[in-house]
């Protein structure tokens, strides 16, 4: 719910991630969280069009929702995206404006500011992808990070 998600929203969000296999069916989701399934469909359908969740069928064709490694870079492609949809439409109303007026400058400068956000998320999302592989305590290469298995970290 820190991060602007609706409370049930937020919730089943949480259920999923706290699976060890990243994935349950709506009625499993209904249990866990002692809710209608109307609830978890609407929470579902909303975190799908956030790119948040996905859905599979599973062998028995009922249908299953999954968190993996790859929806946090999905979702946060997605979300530069959506700035870019901005910077065009701030542009075109530069032009509508006409370039001289105050209200274009405010919109180009709108336009200058969501594109440069929306190319360093990219360029985050491209840079630390491989940090949603990594196993906790060791970095890509497989060397640990963890101070506690150093022995040149200075201790207090």
């Amino acid at each position: 719910m820190a991060t602007g998600l609706p409370k049930m929203m937020a919730r089943v969000l949480t259920c999923l991630f706290t699976t060890d296999a990243g994935s349950l069916t709506a009625a499993q989701l209904a249990q866990r969280l002692q809710v209608s399934p109307a609830s978890i469909s609407k929470a579902i359908a909303y975190l799908e069009s956030q790119s948040l969740v996905r859905r599979e069928r599973d062998e028995r064709r009922r249908d299953r929702y999954v968190v993996d490694n790859e929806l946090f870079y999905q979702a946060t492609i997605a979300s530069a995206r959506s700035n870019d949809q901005l910077v065009q439409t701030a542009r075109q109303g530069v032009m509508v404006l006409g370039p001289q007026t105050p209200a274009a400058t405010r919109l180009e400068n709108i336009a200058r500011f969501l594109d440069f956000i929306s190319e360093s998320i990219t360029r985050a999302a491209e840079q630390a992808r491989e940090v949603l592989h990594a196993q906790p305590g060791r970095t890509p290469d497989d060397t640990v990070t963890d101070s506690a298995d150093r022995t040149d970290v200075e201790r207090p």
